[in-house]
């Protein structure tokens, strides 16, 4: 959540760039003079994007990425009050309203999510790659849990997601030193999936995102819903939640095509319903 340098006032449309072509939505932010340091309209702004990428039949897979040298440097604090009185519960408000609401919308998001991290991911930021379903990074990408840094608790889900990624251990180690942790440190520990050199990162997150797109998409939504989930559950509960997955999948159009062209020995043409 470092502090960014000063810069003409832009929009959030101009800041978070988003295009949607063969059912792949597209979102990357766009201020690499700030190393992506994430304003509160940007924030709004990805939020509102994710869930209308949920809700519209014609995404079928999500690609977050940024421009620059950096993924996304954390919260922007420019905006943040320095001083004067803090009534109590200001600060859990901010934090429930803005990044827990933005690493929710990841989570929740229905489709698949992609995070093709090309540079430092810290802070806020790598809570926001880390809650995507596919991390890719490139070499140079770096993770960094800055908040101790600060003097912060870690915010944005962080004490949620590295725990349920790496473990406890590894989670306070990385929360209480706030090294930075390579691409390849971050592929071995479990954090990203895979890493590719810089020049092929976003060939290979469009190919990523292309399988994705043309998979069966609701199938998608609720396997990615059953994982999810399946953290916070016990046994019963999430072979409960597993049972209807499947009641649910099976009287979706993709479901149907995909038996039928196991039947007919040829490869499923799946449409995305």
């Amino acid at each position: 959540m470092p502090d960014s340098p000063q810069e003409p006032e832009k929009s959030a449309d101009s800041l978070i760039r988003h295009a949607t072509d063969n059912h792949v939505c597209r979102i990357t932010l766009n201020r690499p003079e700030a190393l992506n340091a994430i304003t509160p309209d940007q924030r709004e702004r990805l939020i509102h994007l994710l869930g209308d990428a949920s809700g519209d039949p014609e995404v079928r897979a999500v690609l977050l990425t940024g421009t620059g040298r950096g993924f996304c440097a954390g919260a922007d604090l420019r905006g943040a009050a320095a001083g004067g009185e803090r009534i109590p519960g200001d600060v859990a408000r901010t934090i429930r309203l803005g990044a827990q609401r933005l690493i929710a919308a990841v989570l929740d998001c229905e489709k698949p999510v992609i995070a093709a991290v090309n540079g430092t991911a810290a802070g806020l930021g790598a809570h926001l790659a880390l809650a995507c379903d596919l991390v890719l990074a490139a070499e140079s990408a770096r993770f960094i849990e800055v908040f101790v840094r600060r003097g912060l608790v870690p915010d944005g889900g962080g004490a949620y997601l590295l725990p349920r990624l790496i473990g406890p251990q590894r989670a306070k180690e990385l929360m209480f030193f706030g090294d930075a942790l390579s691409a390849a440190d971050a592929e071995r520990l479990g954090l990203v999936n895979r890493v590719v050199p810089d020049g092929e990162l976003h060939k290979t997150a469009r190919e990523w995102a292309a399988r994705l797109s043309a998979g069966p998409t609701r199938t998608l939504a609720l396997t990615k819903q059953l994982v999810n989930a399946s953290l916070d559950s016990d046994r019963a509960t999430t072979f409960a939640a597993e049972a209807a997955a499947q009641e649910i999948n099976m009287t979706t159009e993709d479901a149907r095509e995909g038996v039928a062209s196991f039947v007919e020995r040829r490869s499923a043409e799946f449409r995305g319903r």
